[in-house]
Order: C-alpha cells, then structure tokens, then sequence
C-alpha cells in the first residue's frame, strides 16, 4: 500500500525536526545531516572518509541522543581483535556456565572510526552484522539493535599501516559522503562556545526508536514508478560499461538507490519517487563501489568524475512520476 500525502507531509516533518536537533551539535552541515538520517531510515550504513577533528563522532552521538538511541564507538586499531567488536564468551566461576558479554556493536548507532586501520579479519568482523543485523559468535546468532546503523571513518591523509577495505565490504555501506570543514558563520559559532566540549552537548530526544522504525516502513511504502526503475537501471549499466571503469556498481548498489531515493522523496514531503530524487543520491550511493582501471587511476580519473560523466550521458524520463 502506498503512503498517502498527508502520510509523507507528516513524515517530512518528524524527517525535518530530526535533522534540526543533530544540527545543534552538527553546525552548517546541513546536507551531510540528511544524507545520514537518509541512511538510517533506509536502513543503510554510512561511510565517512573524513579528516580528523571534523566532527564525525559528534554526528554519530547526536543521532542516537536525538532517537533516544544507544551509540558506541569502536576505535580500530591494528591490534584489534574480532571479539572486540562483536562480544566473547566467557566462563562465570560463579554461576558454573559461559556468559556472552556483549560488544559495542549492540547499539543502535555504532561508529567504526578509522576502520581501516583494523586488519581484514577484523574489518570482516562487520559483515554479517552490516548486512543482516546479526553476530554469530560460538554457533550462537544474536540480533542487534533495532533501528541499527554503522558510521565508519577513514582517514583520506594517513595510508601508513593501513588496510584497504575490500570491495565486498564497500558494498555493503549504502552512502559514502564527507562533513568537511565547517563555514567561517559555522566555525565562529564553534569557537564562541570553546569553553564547552563539543561531546557534552546532550541533546533531548526528539522521537523514539519505535517512532523511528515506523519512519523505517513508511519510507518502502512511498510508489516509484517503472520508468524510474528504468533510469537507475540504465545508470548502474552506465557505470559499468564506462571505459575507464574496471568493475561498476553491482545489484546490490541498484538496490541502495532505490531504497534511498524512497527516504528521499518522502523526506521532501512526496508520496512518489522523481528522477531528481535519484540524481541527488547516485554520487553518494553508487561512485564508492566502482573500481576504476589502474590506467584511468594513474591518469587522475576519479569515481565522483565517472558518476559525473553517467548523469550526463543517462537522460532522464521525461513523463511525470506521480501516484
């Protein structure tokens, strides 16, 4: 059953009072904000490849304070184990039996900062809990949270004793994007309030988990018409045709940006899904998972330039996508 118009305006409100209280600790990142609210209401996880000091912690802790969430962070590290992440078992003198303790990966917004600093076996740690809410440690499956998300960091500047994500682990993050530094207005409201820290701000809840997960099945109600489907078809084939492209976007990020353009059209108060919404999400959910030829990479070809090239190239429907 479709949303209903009254359904989307109500939906865009509780989107558009979620994103302000994140921005009391966010400043003049506006977009960024959405963009990650986007994810975790089309139940996707966030990538953020970021300098330090940018703010990335404070985003993961104002969106659970403002669902009235849980959040943890992992800090990755080369010396990180699986059981770090995901909880270990462990023997009780008292009670005579094993006792899972859980990991920080039990809460609703978990970062993973600096991830790639973490060996493969770590990093592949995420996998399963990524892609289905689940940690199977000594045969036993646990869910996590609900609503879940995971925001991973990685550090553009620094490659030294690092370990590259794998493709089938940057495949499983729905948007990749970057805050940034913040605007000169921005930063002199930053610098006015010095005295505070930034992770003190405690922020008031402004919806419950519950709340949000009623968001979360509101959003793969909203219509998208079979000419939409059409043009994000004809864009992931672009992205793999495309002769500086190795490898290009695979089901699964076809997938990621109809699931998203959903959140993002009834995010903006509409039942039904325009080309526009998709054009605003295919450089944040498509350009990470490409893998570009060695040549085309040693020329200075980019990703972002690539995806660029495919909106220009992929004409959009010209019919009206309404309900």
């Amino acid at each position: 059953m479709t949303a209903s118009p009254e359904q989307a305006a109500q939906f865009a409100q509780l989107f558009h009072t979620l994103v302000a209280n994140v921005e009391r600790a966010i400043l003049g990142k506006t977009h960024v904000v959405e963009l990650a609210v986007t994810a975790m209401i089309s139940e996707g996880h966030l990538l953020l490849e970021d300098f330090p000091g940018t703010g990335k912690t404070s985003l993961a802790r104002a969106l659970s304070q403002s669902v009235g969430g849980t959040s943890s962070r992992i800090q990755f590290t080369p010396d990180l184990l699986p059981g770090d992440v995901t909880g270990i078992t462990v023997y009780d003198q008292k009670s005579g039996e094993f006792v899972f303790h859980n990991g920080p990966i039990f809460a609703n917004i978990v970062l993973a900062d600096e991830i790639n600093r973490a060996s493969p076996k770590t990093q592949s740690a995420l996998l399963e809990v990524m892609e289905e809410g689940n940690v199977t440690v000594d045969g036993e499956t646990r869910r996590v949270a609900d609503p879940f998300m995971v925001i991973a960091t990685q550090n553009p500047v620094e490659q030294a004793g690092t370990y590259r994500l794998p493709e089938a682990q940057l495949d499983r993050f729905l948007l990749k994007t970057s805050l940034g530094y913040p605007d000169r207005n921005a930063m002199a409201s930053i610098l006015e309030s010095a005295g505070t820290r930034r992770h003190s701000t405690v922020l008031t809840p402004v919806m419950t988990p519950q709340t949000l997960v009623g968001m979360i099945e509101m959003a793969k109600t909203v219509y998208i018409d079979p000419v939409i489907i059409d043009y994000i078809t004809r864009l992931v084939e672009a992205t793999r045709s495309a002769v500086q492209v190795r490898l290009g976007a695979s089901v699964r990020g076809a997938l990621a940006l109809t699931r998203s353009a959903k959140t993002w059209a009834i995010a903006h108060g509409r039942n039904y899904v325009l080309p526009d919404d998709v054009k605003d999400l295919t450089q944040v959910v498509l350009a990470h998972r490409l893998i570009l030829d060695p040549e085309a990479e040693f020329d200075g070809v980019t990703a972002d330039a690539v995806i660029a090239r495919v909106l220009t190239d992929v004409l959009p429907p010209v019919q009206k996508a309404g309900v």
